[in-house]
């Protein structure tokens, strides 16, 4: 090989592996929550458009493969839907929280039932019951004056942050919850929407179709009777529109859990700079896109505390 051909080679890789780098460097990768993916898309395009250079790879798999390919290095950032626990800490997990969003307890539209469950609604016992201590099993159980029919319990079969969520509030961990396993957010929804006697949980962006506020055809919401007084008051009635669902998380009515605020997280501060400048778009001007994505904004004073974090 002439030393011409070869010197044009070498230059050939040198050029190759600055490109590589760069494009390395200009890259940003996600995984994890369901619950926080509908979001990080609709950023990842808007920001995008301001800096073309860069480029997204965003996969959902829910809060633990996030939490897990974050504290591996295998993603820049993990999405995580749930409370970070000490272990997780321990483990040197870092974080920075985005906007809030909640688990509501779903149930197919075609349930025969559906009226008196819209008016009666199930009290945090008895979905206790139901999810962790399996005493209750029909929905004779639970309403009166109708016809027995067994319940047919769904739950998340993938380490995530939803079904964490639902069993805190149930005063459990995901491992307690009874049910049939189904992998993420969109399957579980898909299930319970197809089981005339069946009951589920799902983040609110795989209930309502955000353009229209109104639930996705097949899905409906089980009121929680937060007073516990038998029956659904207009207080507590804000499911039908997602707006009023939003308001009702913002304003502290739908309780926390199931409510929570939804993060970024990474094993350490992200020394790349493309990540943290994302992350500091999310906190500042990406919040504007917030509530149009179907978020509750978490306040400023808060997004003030997770700036600091960065600089």
């Amino acid at each position: 090989m002439k030393k011409t051909t070869l010197f044009c080679l070498a230059i050939l890789i040198i050029i190759t592996g600055c490109v590589s780098k760069k494009e390395k460097e200009n890259t940003l990768s996600f995984s994890g929550a369901f619950a926080l993916y509908p979001l990080v898309i609709k950023w990842s395009k808007i920001y995008k458009e301001e800096h073309p250079e860069i480029r997204f790879n965003i996969s959902a798999g829910g809060a633990g493969k996030g939490m897990a390919d974050a504290l591996a290095g295998t993603v820049d950032l993990g999405m995580f839907s749930r409370e970070i626990t000490q272990a997780e800490k321990d483990k040197g997990v870092w974080w920075v929280g985005l906007c809030k969003d909640a688990v509501l307890p779903t149930i197919s539209a075609d349930h025969p039932y559906l009226e008196q469950l819209r008016q009666q609604g199930m009290t945090k016992d008895e979905f206790r019951a139901v999810f962790i201590e399996k005493s209750i099993t029909n929905w004779d159980e639970i309403l009166d004056d109708v016809d027995p029919l067994d319940i047919q319990v769904y739950t998340r079969s993938d380490a995530c942050g939803a079904a964490g969520t639902w069993a805190k509030y149930l005063g459990g961990k995901q491992e307690d919850l009874n049910g049939v396993g189904i992998h993420g957010d969109p399957g579980l929804a898909e299930a319970v929407s197809k089981d005339r006697a069946g009951i589920a949980y799902n983040n609110t962006a795989f209930i309502y179709n955000i353009n229209t506020g109104k639930k996705h055809q097949g899905i409906e919401v089980i009121p929680v009777d937060l007073n516990e007084n038998g029956q659904i008051d207009s207080e507590e009635d804000f499911y039908d529109d997602f707006n009023q669902t939003l308001k009702a998380i913002a304003d502290k009515v739908y309780p926390s859990p199931p409510a929570r605020e939804l993060y970024f997280v990474a094993n350490g501060k992200p020394d790349k700079e493309a990540t943290l400048e994302f992350i500091k778009w999310t906190l500042t001007t990406g919040q504007k896109y917030v509530k149009e994505a179907g978020y509750v904004p978490i306040p400023a004073k808060k997004l003030k505390k997770y700036l600091y974090k960065i600089d």
